[in-house]
């Protein structure tokens, strides 16, 4: 994903944009006449412009960075009521070697094979154990048997880590955001789940646990605080029916348009959703085209 994101910024460069990184944005600058004229950045300067289009979660686009008295107070409790429960956990490893597995041993000389390129689904094997994991998160517990999502990005791109070495990515489920009796996560319990699902998968590739020399364990508080995601969900609000197509953020506001003129969602949050396929903003950077000629 890193090097998708490289790639949009060189083509986007190679036609004239600017990208400015590590300058936060403070708030949105409206004009006294109701219209954006462009953002305020954290160290005070301004950056001037007839549109805005922000791919930051809905909550922290207009409850955080929009002024609220540009806002109508329906749209304004709207966002501020949408769903953003996410139960995922995010695991990041490095290990010393590829993971062997049962299913698919690896060859003597340990290079990368098809299913090390792909997507690799654990304790998923039948609907009674995904229902099972789902029920004690519901019990404010991390699943007993985890589901686990494996990616091996290394595989593919080997300036990811050194000779012989890979970066895992595991997209784990399911964990509340508070645990039961309202506790908080904490170092032990985040370690005492990581552990849970290494062993998980040492149970089909043995000798991972023994390959890992370094994890980054991601909560969903820990993905709100370090990302901005709300609730931890990387979706920015949850993918259901009742927050998709035209109600996506919120019914009325599905177009990347928003009740203050100039401003544009086009992140997850917007339609289509998240799931990195760009098509929100593709979307969206339709709609301002359309509307910058009538500007």
């Amino acid at each position: 994903m890193g090097a998708l994101s490289e790639a949009i910024a060189s083509s986007a460069t190679a036609h004239g944009a600017s990208i400015f990184t590590e300058k936060t944005v403070a708030s949105v600058q409206v004009s006294s006449g109701g219209r954006v004229q462009g953002v305020v950045l954290q160290d005070g300067s301004e950056v001037r412009s007839r549109v805005v289009l922000s791919n930051a979660s809905p909550q922290s686009t207009f409850l955080k960075l929009t002024p609220q008295e540009w806002l109508p107070e329906e749209f304004v409790q709207r966002i501020s009521q949408l769903d953003t429960q996410s139960p995922v956990t995010k695991i990041n490893v490095a290990v010393n070697r590829l993971p062997n597995f049962l299913a698919a041993p690896n060859t003597p000389r340990g290079q990368p094979l098809p299913h090390h390129q792909c997507s690799t689904h654990l304790n998923c094997e039948d609907t009674l154990r995904i229902h099972q994991a789902f029920e004690d998160a519901v019990d404010g517990l991390p699943s007993h048997r985890p589901i686990i999502e494996l990616c091996i990005p290394s595989s593919l791109d080997p300036t990811l880590a050194p000779p012989g070495c890979h970066v895992i990515s595991l997209f784990t489920q399911y964990t509340p955001y508070t645990l039961a009796g309202g506790k908080a996560w904490d170092e032990l319990e985040r370690n005492t789940y990581a552990d849970r699902v290494f062993d998980c998968i040492e149970a089909y590739a043995p000798g991972f646990k023994g390959s890992v020399v370094g994890r980054d364990i991601l909560t969903p508080p820990d993905l709100e605080r370090i990302f901005d995601l709300p609730g931890g969900n990387i979706f920015h609000c949850a993918m259901t029916l009742d927050q998709l197509y035209f109600a996506r953020p919120v019914p009325l506001h599905s177009s990347y348009r928003c009740p203050l003129p100039g401003l544009y969602l086009c992140g997850s949050g917007a339609h289509p959703g998240g799931g990195v396929m760009g098509a929100a903003g593709r979307n969206a950077a339709r709609v301002v085209f359309r509307d910058l000629r009538s500007m």
